[in-house]
C-alpha cells in the first residue's frame, strides 16, 4: 500500500517547474551555452542560471568547458539520469508504470544522420558507428570532420571493438567539405570548435550539439588515454540510444499522408 504522505520524487519536484520543465526541453535536444538558453526561454539571465543550478545539484543536466572558447560552458541534459529518475517515478506511483524498455525500429526510408567534428578520428566516427550499430539499418550514419586527420586514433578503433565489437579498420577521417552536398535529416556536431565552423545546408536539416571533450586531448599513460576514449564512447553511446526514439519518431511523422 502506497504511503499518502510520502514527498513526490525529487525528479518531479525538479522538472514540475514551468521554466525548470522549459530548460530541459531545450536541452533534450541539442547543448546550449547559458547566453542561449536565455535567448531561447526569453528570461533574464541570473534567473536561469538560478534554475539551471538547481537542474545541475539534481543531476539532471551537467556542464562541460568550451573547447573552443574557455571562457564558456555548454549544459548537457544527463540522459542517462533522467532516464533512471524517471524510471523511479514511474515505479514509485505504481509498480506496473516501470518501462519496459523497447527498441524503435522504422519502416521505410531510412534516416541520414550527419556528426561533425574537426578531426573526425575520435568523437565523430565513434557516433557515427554507434549510432550504425544501434540502428540496425533504419539510420544511414556519416561522419566527417572539418579538419580531418590523416587517419583515425588508433584508440578509436580499439575502443569500438573491445566495448561493441564493432570492427571499423580500414575507415579513414572525411572532410566535411565532400558531405555538404548530400542531403541529411539530421547534424549533429560533437566539438565546440566544429560548432562553429559547421556551414548551414540548403537543405536545412534539423541541427544539434553535443559538447564532447576530444579525448585524444590529455596528458598522461596510455591507460589514461584508455580511460579517456572509453568514457567518450560510453558518453556517445548514451547519447545514440536516447537520439534513436527521437529519430523514429521525427521519421514518422514525415512519412504521414
Amino acid at each position: 500500500m502506497l504511503d499518502s504522505g510520502q514527498a513526490p520524487p525529487s525528479f518531479v519536484r525538479l522538472a514540475a517547474h514551468p521554466l525548470r520543465w522549459r530548460l530541459l526541453t531545450e536541452l533534450a535536444g541539442s547543448d546550449y551555452r547559458v547566453r542561449e538558453l536565455v535567448a531561447l526561454v526569453g528570461q533574464p539571465q541570473n534567473l536561469v542560471s538560478y534554475h539551471l543550478r538547481l537542474l545541475r545539484d539534481g543531476g539532471l543536466v551537467t556542464t562541460t568547458r568550451s573547447s573552443f572558447d574557455g571562457r564558456d560552458s555548454y549544459y548537457h541534459l544527463d540522459l542517462g539520469h533522467c532516464a533512471n529518475a524517471l524510471a523511479a517515478t514511474g515505479a514509485a506511483l505504481h509498480p506496473a508504470l516501470r518501462p519496459s524498455g523497447t527498441t524503435p525500429t522504422v519502416v521505410g526510408k531510412q534516416v541520414a544522420v550527419l556528426f561533425v567534428c574537426t578531426g573526425n578520428s575520435a568523437r565523430s566516427p565513434i557516433a557515427e558507428a554507434l549510432l550504425q550499430h544501434r540502428a540496425d539499418g533504419w539510420v544511414h550514419a556519416v561522419s566527417a570532420g572539418t579538419r580531418p586527420k590523416p587517419q583515425l586514433h588508433a584508440t578509436t578503433a580499439q575502443i569500438l571493438r573491445e566495448a561493441f565489437d564493432i570492427d571499423i579498420a580500414g575507415r579513414r577521417p572525411r572532410h566535411l567539405d565532400t558531405v555538404t552536398r548530400r542531403r541529411f535529416d539530421h547534424v549533429i556536431t560533437l566539438c565546440d570548435r566544429a560548432r562553429e565552423a559547421c556551414p548551414e545546408f540548403d537543405h536545412h536539416p534539423r541541427r544539434a550539439h553535443w559538447s564532447i571533450p576530444d579525448p585524444a586531448n590529455g596528458t598522461g599513460t596510455s591507460q589514461a588515454t584508455h580511460r579517456r576514449f572509453e568514457d567518450t564512447a560510453e558518453e556517445i553511446d548514451t547519447r545514440v540510444r536516447h537520439l534513436l526514439p527521437v529519430l523514429a519518431t521525427d521519421h514518422h511523422e514525415e512519412i504521414q499522408p
